[in-house]
């Protein structure tokens, strides 16, 4: 999904102190899983004014091994509003000892365009180190002054799996008069040391080991701990703004960001005007929305107001592109011409559920959607897609809140949540088997919900580029020949659909005269590592169910034997369900898979493995084939 661009820049200070940066001071904890170890991070705030901040920064990392290479690259982003001076880098060896040093003059400077922005005034100096020997440490500090006050960053002590971090620590020193708020987000993970003296604020995090992935992890976000804090008065790119509460702050985004951009102009009047708009609300919005899908496509633009603003609607309307802020606010914009009122939504667009504060209010989000009120129910609108449907937003965007933002300020609503059986996969196939093990079958797949996404990529595929995706989501089936038929994606009524024919070969065993065969033809089973300790919490983060009607023919001369019993059980994870009956001469299998969405200790993780190893080895019933 795509986000929104945010001024990402470094902030981090020099408290500094003597130090034994040498490998072997390392704690021995620290080395486990760790393909990096901060050994320092200190970050030094300076709030003088509503809009004048100065950040001081040292970041100490010790890389221990090829694994870690990703930290030995040094950015730097800075800014029209974002200066960057006193840059210092020292590399040391396994001892402690410096080996090289690096000034401002050894970085590149390039322009600061991680999505492929097509317009960007953000810059970022990069420092690419080499070093022939592990492990080895890096030291850098600088010192930033910016007008952008509203950057008084979250403070978490890491942001990657497999990094230890020694000690971090931040200051905050307000001398601007300017009221700033603090929440504490203590996780299991680590919990934060904090001191105030006057205004003079001082918070530190020390000896976290690394984070291993494990499967299901939730996002880190969610799973580290961090302290956040939001000015009550705050400059961002030269406009000054209020974030006293939700309402003033939504008041602030809508007067100084959004509507400046979204003039209704004679252009955008005409483009309404020829659509001919007719019916309820919904088929006006439904018109609206496909005209604007069908007209633009997403590119970044990283410009103005810190990232933050927009690109004006007009704009947009004349060059057909934009990104999530540009297209949602030119969809906005529409509707306003057409008379049907709209939210600016701003989310989270993440696997894991992360939601707003309502007693919190903060310059934060990912992305932004658009949602329209009606007398039924709000319309969603996910703008950067130009193939998703209509009144349909991704699983990452469900069961959260959005900052819905117009002239009044900001409301705080709720996205759909997905049922398992609104994300659903339905088949419906006839497989012939053949005596020398060979099937061939006719098969019917429709994705719904959360599914819908999954598969939505497929028409961004060349047609031989679909056959071959198909062939590896088949990758059970030694095939010999597979063909998909009227791939449709009806944007109507959210529902991916295509026909799927093939031929495999080996799927039939001999058992003397007879043949055994497994149940499920297109179902690959899913593994999970539980041969270590697990450490971390477990998510299903993608409620889903999947449907599956099969219908078996035998070869001729062949009969089907003695059915096996029908299974059905249900946990907290889910529900499975498999029933065999035969019609006449052909055996009818019905298979259904249930998972819930939800977020469990990882006590429970073995308990959730045993549920998908009973349901994979339920799929995997061998059903025998007698000669006549």
């Amino acid at each position: 999904m795509k986000k929104i661009y945010q001024l990402c820049f470094a902030v981090v200070s020099l408290w500094s102190f003597a130090q034994d940066y040498a490998v072997a001071s390392i704690p021995e904890n620290l080395l486990v899983n760790a393909n990096a170890v901060i050994r320092e991070h200190s970050e030094d705030y300076i709030l003088k004014s509503v809009n004048e901040m100065t950040v001081k920064e040292t970041h100490v990392v010790t890389i221990m091994s090829a694994a870690g290479d990703r930290y030995s690259t040094i950015f730097i982003p800075y800014n029209p509003t974002t200066k960057v001076n006193n840059i210092k880098v020292e590399m040391l060896d396994g001892a402690g000892k410096v080996i090289k040093t690096f000034t401002k003059k050894d970085f590149s400077d390039y322009t600061n365009n991680p999505s492929a922005g097509l317009y960007t005034d953000d810059r970022i100096l990069v420092l690419r180190t080499i070093s022939t020997k592990y492990p080895f440490t890096l030291k850098t500090s600088y010192e930033t002054n910016t007008s952008n006050t509203i950057y008084l960053s979250s403070f978490s002590p890491m942001n990657s799996y497999n990094v230890a971090l020694e000690k971090t620590n931040l200051s905050i020193t307000n001398n601007s008069g300017v009221t700033v708020r603090t929440k504490t987000n203590d996780k299991p993970l680590g919990k934060v040391s904090e001191s105030k003296d006057g205004n003079v604020w001082k918070y530190s995090y020390q000896n976290i080991p690394a984070i291993n992935h494990e499967d299901l992890s939730p996002s880190l976000d969610f799973l580290i701990p961090n302290v956040e804090f939001s000015p009550e008065k705050f400059s961002l790119a030269g406009k000054q703004g209020d974030l006293t509460d939700w309402n003033s702050f939504g008041k602030w985004y809508f007067n100084d960001l959004i509507n400046p951009v979204s003039q209704i102009t004679p252009e955008i009047s005409a483009e309404v005007a020829a659509l001919n708009l007719s019916g309820t609300t919904s088929e006006k919005v439904k018109t609206l929305y496909q005209y604007m899908q069908n007209k633009t496509r997403y590119v970044l633009i990283a410009m103005g107001i810190g990232g933050w603003q927009p690109m004006p609607a007009s704009e947009v309307s004349k060059k057909g592109y934009g990104d999530c802020k540009a297209l949602t606010n030119y969809m906005r914009t529409l509707l306003q011409a057409a008379g049907i009122p709209s939210y600016y939504a701003v989310i989270y667009n993440d696997d894991s559920v992360i939601s707003f504060d309502k007693d919190f209010p903060k310059l934060s989000g990912n992305h932004v959607i658009l949602m329209v009120p009606t007398e039924k129910s709000p319309i969603w609108l996910e703008n950067t897609s130009q193939r998703i449907a209509f009144n349909h937003l991704s699983y990452s965007s469900h069961n959260r809140n959005v900052l819905a933002v117009d002239e009044n300020g900001i409301k705080i609503i709720n996205t759909p949540v997905y049922k398992p059986e609104e994300s659903k996969e339905v088949l419906v196939a006839k497989v012939q088997l053949a005596e020398d093990g060979t099937i061939t079958s006719d098969a019917n797949f429709q994705f719904t919900g959360g599914q819908y996404d999954t598969n939505l990529g497929l028409f961004s595929l060349k047609n031989d580029e679909v056959q071959e995706a198909l062939k590896n989501r088949h990758y059970n089936l030694q095939l010999d020949k597979i063909e998909i038929k009227n791939l449709l994606n009806n944007r109507d009524d959210v529902k991916i659909s295509y026909d799927l024919n093939l031929k495999a070969k080996s799927f039939s065993k001999k058992l003397g005269n007879d043949l055994f065969f497994p149940v499920m033809p297109f179902y690959q089973a899913v593994s999970f590592t539980t041969n270590t300790e697990r450490k971390l919490p477990f998510e299903t983060a993608f409620p889903f169910q999947d449907d599956y009607e099969i219908e078996f023919t035998a070869p001729i001369g062949y009969r089907f034997s003695d059915l096996p019993d029908a299974s059905e059980f249900s946990t907290e994870f889910g529900a499975y369900s498999l029933q065999y009956k035969m019609n006449g001469e052909k055996l009818m299998v019905r298979r259904i898979l249930t998972i819930k969405k939800g977020l469990y200790p990882k006590e429970k993780f073995k308990d959730y493995v045993d549920f998908r190893k009973k349901t994979a080895s339920k799929d995997n019933t061998k059903i025998l084939i007698s000669k006549i």
